[in-house]
């Protein structure tokens, strides 16, 4: 089949790798040249495993191209998907500017039928503007499907070439047996393809995150009840998740959850709630503790160092202190920072006046945008420790699971870790000789 894919961003590249991947014949298409002309040179522009052989392969083989001419794309495509991006306005609304600017130049570019699938997160009704778009530009007869995408950063070629479901929003019969058809070598294994009305496929998208969101936040809420009642929250986490009725999935605390979805996508839904003078009483809450949640550990950190010395007269409360930092990405796997609580607790801890030394796999680069020299950059683990006066963990990167205890004890001048995703035991971290504070594990006199 042949598919034009609209914007070669995070999700956009991951869909036309994908499509290629079964034999369809794809073009990609972007506005910024600088792009299509690294991708044409398979330079691959995004972070994300198993993406490089994919493409390399699909390109060597001829399906797939790469253009900034999109009526080029459309022209030659059935199968036309937007796939760019609708960042959050001011008010938490999602900005549909791109995604209706796409539309009309689908409009402008038509010479037969097409179908119009939009890939973009977006709100209930943006298929209806998309329609009433594309049918001012254009007499030809055209379909507008929703069909959201459902990513993780890290995981996202598994996720389309393995999907759950795969959510299928359209008002005709005809197409939803085509779109079917698009997607049936990636549900071979009897995952259902659910088609749907169209709205409902919107907001399904936003439910599922909402849904994640509000799970990641309750847990962080009920570790903030351990650590003042003295439970541990990894033994409650077992005894909820093995509850068929609640299941393992989403469950840990930590720092709070970040990224390009989660915290857009609940500003979103709140956002149309709205709109329909309904307030979304439960979201509200999610998204006010997952904002104190990234804040924890900074806290903690300045609590601690504040309760044990008196500074010097006007000097910061971390004035002289050392701070070497795991993990900057919001999750591992990604380079991706965006809304990621490293970037709170790296401004935190500057504010108070510490140093900062920090590592993390991929997100090197992307921390160096965001800050500058204001931090210090390790070449690796154990490049960030020497004469730190604590350590704080904030994403969970495999590498970050097994160190080697005594050398960390070795290069640091305090032996005192803040983990902010629960990686070690505790019993085993203080006979190893370390202050250890984590998350709903007890907060060793803290709180």
């Amino acid at each position: 089949m042949n598919v034009c894919v609209i914007g070669t961003g995070y999700v956009g590249l991951v869909v036309g790798l994908c499509l290629a991947e079964t034999g369809n014949d794809v073009i990609c298409v972007d506005i910024d040249e600088s792009k299509i002309e690294r991708l044409k040179n398979g330079e691959v522009i995004i972070y994300e495993p198993g993406i490089e052989p994919m493409m390399k392969r699909s390109m060597a083989e001829g399906r797939l191209q790469f253009t900034t001419d999109i009526a080029e794309g459309v022209r030659k495509s059935l199968f036309n998907f937007i796939a760019v991006g609708t960042p959050p306005g001011e008010d938490g609304s999602a900005d549909l500017q791109h995604v209706l600017a796409v539309a009309k130049a689908i409009g402008q570019s038509m010479d037969s039928y097409k179908i119009i699938i939009n890939k973009s997160t977006v709100p209930v009704g943006t298929a209806d503007m998309v329609r009433q778009t594309i049918a001012r530009e254009t007499n030809i007869e055209f379909d507008v499907v929703s069909n959201p995408e459902f990513l993780k950063e890290g995981g996202a070629v598994s996720d389309f070439m393995k999907p759950d479901r795969v959510v299928i929003g359209t008002d005709d019969c005809r197409v939803g047996e085509l779109m079917k058809e698009l997607y049936s070598p990636f549900v071979r294994t009897g995952n259902p393809i659910l088609i749907m009305d169209i709205r409902s496929a919107e907001m399904t998208k936003y439910a599922s995150n909402a849904m994640l969101a509000t799970r990641i936040s309750f847990m962080n809420e009920l570790s903030c009840l351990c650590d003042r009642a003295g439970a541990d929250i990894e033994m409650v986490r077992k005894g909820m998740s093995t509850d068929s009725r609640i299941g393992h999935s989403f469950l840990f605390p930590g720092a709070g959850y970040g990224g390009s979805c989660f915290p857009k996508d609940v500003k979103a839904i709140i956002r149309t709630a709205q709109e329909y003078d309904l307030s979304m009483d439960i979201l509200n809450s999610v998204e006010m503790v997952n904002e104190r949640q990234k804040r924890l550990l900074g806290e903690r950190i300045i609590r601690f160092f504040s309760d044990r010395a008196e500074p010097e007269k006007g000097d910061k409360i971390l004035g002289g202190k050392k701070a070497a930092l795991w993990g900057l990405s919001f999750k591992p796997q990604t380079d991706d920072m965006r809304e990621a609580p490293s970037v709170v607790t790296i401004n935190q801890l500057l504010k108070a006046g510490a140093a900062i030394r920090a590592y993390d796999p991929a997100a090197m680069e992307v921390a160096r945008g965001i800050f500058g020299d204001s931090i210090e950059y390790g070449q690796n683990v154990y490049d960030c420790l020497p004469g730190a006066d604590c350590l704080v963990i904030i994403t969970e990167w495999n590498e970050f699971r097994r160190p080697n205890y005594e050398k960390m004890k070795e290069l640091m001048k305090l032996p005192v870790v803040f983990d902010g995703r629960n990686l070690y035991d505790v019993a085993k971290m203080k006979e190893r000789g370390f202050q250890y504070f984590c998350i709903g594990r007890g907060a060793q006199g803290l709180e």
